[in-house]
């Protein structure tokens, strides 16, 4: 766990995961890249009002991700990638990457099926194997959360079935393949009551 670079903030509020030193390439080759996920982690608190409004499209915890790295130049990014065989041409598209700046990519995974996971580490794979990602990143949420959940009348829409990081762990060893990827999850201790 490589938690010995970062803020105390961040080693406080986040537990930490990485697989194939996605830490260090990302703190030594991306410093920009650093720089921004770190901040924004320090920067993020999870509101009340985002835990008790259903949900829709995006939630408030990942638009909220979203307008503080869009802010900092990073972007949804969906590849165009095929496959050619003898000389034909097969359209093999990825799924877009939630936000995406210079070789990183980046998910936000609060309160999806937790096959999503499996969706995001095999296409930082596929990415990192098309040498168009460096390091694949994911946020989500750690199970302590679901206390809060259950005390604010929501437990059943952030069930076992949905993304949380007993359910990311299994699949992180080799499910991104080689990609180097690293994983925060976010601790009760960001809850706020606004």
């Amino acid at each position: 766990m490589p938690t010995q670079r970062f803020s105390q903030f961040i080693r406080d509020h986040y537990e930490i995961h990485e697989w194939r030193h996605a830490t260090a390439i990302l703190e030594r080759d991306f410093p920009e890249q650093w720089i921004d996920v770190s901040e924004t982690l320090e920067k993020f608190r999870l509101l009340k009002s985002s835990i008790i409004k259903p949900g829709g499209r995006k939630s408030g915890v990942a638009q909220a991700f979203d307008d503080e790295l869009n802010s900092r130049g990073w972007v949804e990014k969906k590849f165009s990638t095929a496959v050619e065989v003898d000389g034909k041409r097969l359209e093999s598209p990825t799924h877009a990457v939630d936000c995406y700046k210079d070789r990183i990519a980046l998910e936000i995974e609060w309160n999806n099926k937790d096959p999503f996971y499996d969706r995001d580490l095999n296409n930082f794979r596929l990415l990192f194997e098309l040498r168009v990602i460096s390091v694949g990143i994911i946020i989500t949420r750690c199970d302590t959360l679901q206390a809060i959940f259950d005390r604010l009348g929501r437990g059943t829409s952030f069930g076992q079935s949905t993304t949380h990081m007993s359910k990311l762990l299994p699949r992180l060893e080799g499910g991104g393949g080689g990609c180097p990827v690293l994983v925060f999850g976010i601790k009760d201790t960001l809850y706020v009551e606004d």
